[in-house]
C-alpha cells in the first residue's frame, strides 16, 4: 500500500499594537494563501474592522511595498503606524 502525504502550506502572521487588539491576538495561521493580497482579504473576512486601520507588511522581516507571493513557512507582519521617538 501506498502511503500518500498531504502537504498544506501554513503562513504564520504576527498582529501588533492596535491590530492584535482588534483580532484578540498577536499570532494567526493561515493555510493556503497565495500572496500577500490574498492573505489580507482572508484576514479581513476573520476581522472586517481591520479595512479601517492603516497599516505596512513586513515577509520575513523586510518592509513590502506592495504584494509579494508566500511560501510556506513565511512569517508576515501586519503594523500599524507607530508612535514615539
Amino acid at each position: 500500500m501506498k502511503r500518500i502525504e498531504i502537504y498544506i502550506m501554513k503562513v504564520k502572521v504576527l498582529f501588533f499594537g492596535v491590530l492584535s487588539e482588534l483580532t484578540g491576538t498577536g499570532i494567526k495561521f493561515y493555510d493556503e494563501v497565495k500572496s500577500i493580497e490574498h492573505l489580507k482579504q482572508r484576514v479581513a473576512d476573520d476581522f472586517p474592522e481591520i479595512i479601517h486601520y492603516k497599516f505596512k507588511v513586513s515577509l520575513n522581516n523586510e518592509l513590502l511595498n506592495g504584494d509579494a507571493q508566500l511560501k510556506n513557512n513565511d512569517e508576515v507582519a501586519f503594523l500599524p503606524p507607530f508612535a514615539g521617538g
